[in-house]
């Protein structure tokens, strides 16, 4: 297991010394463990706990505290309405996830995993993330359009940023910039995380509806999941997009491997779509995973290169209602499992 990072490492060397690098093939990313963590409701986000290696998966009503390891579920943390995204200030020792029916945060202990306090954020708070630069929480309010900041040393809101338009993903550089999909707009937006204010906006044309956000910080490159099957890759330093590539249907989530320079998006379709950064204006498909169908949302771990997503087994859909014209599946009781992607 400990030899997968410098196998990977040293094969995409070899192909690319022996094929040149438009020949790049695709890595051996295969689905390796299946572990059922059961339970009822949604989910949402994955967040990996990197000090204390565990994985955090919200679901609903709560968070699944899991050791993706062995897929055992270590704890849960209750109390939440409509769970969404998980964010770790380890100078504190305190998590924090937003609850995105009830516009909370609820606030944990990283060790002990006990709910601390509640923090109201904004209507329909989503993705969440620290900064490292300001040692702050951001959340991000889709219905309200904006962020909410966190000191979290005393779990109290700090400042609200207007984005107008309503966010999804986002990601710090971790040197004081923050960027955000406006999924309305299909744009991304720069915030300057010390100020509080949205610094920059630039259009992802072709992309619709961006969701998930992922950064290359060494190349000053965002990576886009596109609800129209592109992800758009934009160059942050100039505010504009580079290129656009094809990818799977029902993205969430992006990531991206500094060490493998591979950048990832979770398709609901059952697809990873896996990109291969040749240079920093050079970028192709190297492979479309089979997953599951509605693995949508995704963790990676940068040490050993997995990818983590979830999903369940899903039944008919319930009847259409005037608020629910087009209601989604039905998720099949206890089958909601973890699946472990190895390089």
């Amino acid at each position: 297991m400990t030899r997968a990072p410098r196998v990977l490492a040293s094969s995409l060397l070899l192909v690319m010394a022996t094929t040149g690098p438009d020949r790049v093939r695709a890595p051996g990313y295969h689905l390796a463990h299946t572990y059922t963590l059961g339970g009822d409701g949604g989910w949402d986000y994955l967040a990996l706990d990197t000090v204390g290696h565990r994985l955090f998966v919200a679901r609903q009503d709560r968070v699944m505290v899991v050791d993706p390891e062995n897929g055992k579920v270590l704890r849960e943390i209750p109390g939440l309405n409509r769970a969404h995204g998980i964010a770790f200030a380890y100078e504190t020792g305190r998590g924090f996830a937003t609850s995105g029916a009830d516009s909370q945060v609820t606030v944990f202990d990283l060790k002990t995993l006990e709910v601390l306090g509640h923090t109201t954020a904004a209507v329909d708070d989503d993705a969440i993330l620290y900064d490292p630069a300001t040692r702050r929480i951001f959340t991000f309010n889709g219905d309200a359009h904006s962020a909410s900041v966190i000191d979290p040393a005393s779990s109290k809101r700090v400042g609200t940023v207007d984005l107008g338009g309503g966010p999804e993903f986002a990601v710090s550089d971790g040197a004081g910039k923050i960027y955000v999909n406006l999924e309305d707009k299909s744009a991304v937006a720069e915030i300057d995380a010390t100020s509080m204010r949205v610094t920059r906006q630039w259009s992802l044309a072709p992309c619709q509806n961006p969701s998930g956000l992922a950064i290359d910080h060494a190349h000053h490159r965002l990576f886009s999941g596109c609800r129209n099957q592109v992800m758009a890759i934009s160059d942050a330093s100039a505010g504009s997009v580079v290129t656009t590539l094809p990818i799977g249907q029902g993205v969430d989530a992006c990531r991206f491997d500094p060490g493998t320079q591979l950048a990832f998006a979770s398709n609901g379709d059952g697809t990873l779509t896996v990109i291969h950064e040749e240079t920093p204006v050079k970028f192709v498909v190297v492979g479309n995973v089979p997953t599951k169908r509605g693995a949508r949302t995704m963790e990676l771990d940068l040490r050993t290169h997995r990818v983590y997503t979830a999903t369940a087994d899903f039944g008919p859909p319930p009847a259409p209602t005037a608020e629910r014209p087009q209601p989604r599946p039905s998720i099949v009781p206890g089958t909601f499992a973890l699946l472990v992607l190895d390089p």
